[in-house]
């Protein structure tokens, strides 16, 4: 039953990808261009460092998949992508293996493929401590991620209805894990009051997993036999709005959902973000082209990206929250509705410096 599930997720956030119209509210996000703000590509770097992790980039997997034999498959080729380009991977949940441990190869692949990689063990809010630490171990995870999706679970036919617990187990779990802990939501977004929630409990990053990418509350409406829940298709607040909402955070942020190119990774990391993951454009490249096909787009992911730091003028990604940003349409209306002041983001840079000694009048 389990397996069944994880393989119909996988083919329903495929159908969603080939069927997405290609827009979302990132495209309300601009740059403001100077024409002389640019660097040396080998002044910049692409580390970074947040929360006490640091990673050589600020791009990685996120979760997606595990616990049938087809999902192990896609879990192998993805690590050996994490592998070849460097940047981190997460599990999908792994409440599969707590229900089943014959499938734990389907996740431990993370490790055996990507022995040196930053690797993310995923739980949902209602694990255990002890299985949180089990799962922690089985992949020898670098920091662990909790998947919050009430959303999601409304829809799921076997879903869970009581969420009362979340709260007080998320913070057990942020103080035994014995690594990082990172709470997830899947798609439908983190309000900054719930950033500021999360730091309450020991949370030590928010992964802020906004709409825009893949629908869940759609997937799930999928396998239902009546599709009842057809109107919260849409449900929640955009990766964007989410940065934007979360511009004071009390700790640090990533932006996961609907990241489409490097664009958006350099849009989301002038927002706040210290990391961007990526999972339902990944997982189509690699279901279309296969691992080599993938390996090569996530290399000329952080190409670009280190090209479009160049150009504006961001030394590290970090720097790029000083860069100057212009926000349009509907998530301008957003940030109006929650007292967000955008007219400060157009004007980050200040003036240009000049690394240089000017010439004077040479004619």
């Amino acid at each position: 039953m389990i397996a069944q599930r994880k393989d119909d997720h996988v083919r329903l956030a495929v159908e969603q990808q080939q069927q997405h119209d290609g827009r979302n509210q990132f495209d309300e996000v601009s740059f403001v261009h100077h024409a002389l703000a640019g660097l040396d590509r080998t002044d910049v770097s692409l580390t970074t460092a947040f929360g006490g992790i640091s990673w050589q980039v600020p791009l990685y997997i996120n979760a997606m998949t595990g616990g049938s034999e087809r999902t192990g498959a896609i879990n192998r080729d993805l690590a050996v992508a994490a592998h070849e380009t460097g940047v981190p991977i997460a599990s999908g949940s792994m409440s599969a293996y707590f229900k089943d441990p014959d499938c734990a190869d389907t996740f431990s692949v993370l490790r055996k493929e990507n022995p040196d990689g930053f690797v993310i063990a995923n739980v949902n809010a209602t694990t255990s401590v002890d299985n949180a630490l089990r799962a922690v171990d089985l992949i020898q995870a670098d920091a662990l991620q909790i998947h919050v999706n009430t959303v999601q679970e409304t829809v799921m036919p076997e879903g869970d209805r009581s969420f009362s617990s979340w709260v007080p187990q998320i913070e057990r779990i942020a103080a035994g894990a014995g690594v990082p802990v990172i709470v997830k939501e899947v798609g439908f977004g983190l309000s900054r009051e719930t950033v500021r929630l999360l730091a309450g409990l020991g949370v030590r990053v928010a992964d802020l997993g906004g709409r825009g990418g893949t629908d869940f509350a759609r997937i799930e409406n999928g396998r239902r036999e009546l599709a009842d829940y057809a109107y919260l298709t849409g449900w929640g607040q955009s990766t964007a709005a989410c940065l934007l909402d979360a511009q004071d955070a009390p700790i640090p942020v990533l932006a996961s959902g609907g990241v489409r190119q490097p664009l958006d990774v350099a849009r989301a990391l002038a927002l706040g973000a210290s990391g961007v993951g990526v999972s339902g454009t990944f997982l189509r490249t690699l279901l279309d082209g296969g691992v080599a096909a993938l390996i090569a787009q996530i290399s000329t992911w952080l190409d670009q990206l280190a090209a479009l730091l160049t150009v504006l003028g961001a030394r590290t990604p970090a720097a790029l929250r000083h860069s100057d940003l212009l926000i349009h349409g509907e998530l301008r209306d957003f940030c109006a509705d929650r007292g967000i002041d955008i007219r400060s983001l157009a004007r980050r840079s200040g003036s240009l410096d000049v690394p240089h000694e000017t010439t004077g009048n040479t004619r």
